[in-house]
């Protein structure tokens, strides 16, 4: 997986640099905007990173950005900044999926600890859309049976009532569900329920 970098969205020059300069010093690779405008014309939401974003700048401000981000579908976790924030500003930045939202003039060690926070979000969320792409070629490939076998169990259902359902043997039934087991990679049916729907997007 590529590095992770830090977008820092401000129109304040000094604020930028400042920023910028904090997160080098950690050793996180960090780019700079001056506006929210400039960074959708750079966005590329294959870039693993997180966004440390000022919340009032011209023409498109940092939490009019935030819903431009959610209409995308875009799912980079967001550490705003702002100098004028007050409190129901910061309740809806974060009801809205806000990681932190921190005031200027900020303390180093906690803008540090959001954006921590916010790149392990970044990488959780995409260890687990790899996970479902995985789990989906896996289930592709199963043969028609299995998926057959594979979609009652997940209701639920005992392998007696499998084996009626589907006019077959308990014993046929329970070497599909081995077999498809193995194929997913997993060790029973407890496990790829947990894959299947803790995964479902929020």
């Amino acid at each position: 997986m590529a590095e992770p970098t830090v977008f820092i969205i401000d129109d304040d020059e000094a604020v930028r640099d400042s920023v910028k300069e904090l997160a080098s010093s950690v050793g996180l690779h960090a780019e700079t905007f001056r506006s929210a405008l400039e960074f959708l014309d750079a966005f590329d939401a294959a870039r693993p990173g997180c966004l440390v974003l000022d919340v009032r700048m011209a023409r498109m401000s940092g939490l009019a950005l935030q819903e431009k981000l959610a209409a995308m579908r875009a799912r980079i976790p967001i550490v705003f900044i702002s100098g004028h924030g007050d409190i129901a500003m910061a309740v809806n930045a974060v009801k809205a999926g806000a990681v932190d939202f921190v005031q200027k003039p900020y303390h180093e060690q906690q803008l540090l600890d959001a954006i921590n926070a916010a790149l392990a979000k970044d990488a959780a969320l995409r260890a687990a859309t790899g996970n479902d792409r995985g789990l989906a070629e896996r289930v592709a490939a199963l043969t028609a049976r299995e998926r057959e076998v594979m979609e009652l169990a997940l209701k639920g259902l005992p392998s007696k009532v499998i084996a009626k359902e589907l006019g077959i043997s308990h014993r046929t039934v329970e070497l599909h569900r081995s077999r498809l087991l193995e194929k997913l990679g997993v060790s029973s049916v407890t496990e790829l329920m947990r894959l299947t729907y803790d995964r479902r997007p929020e």
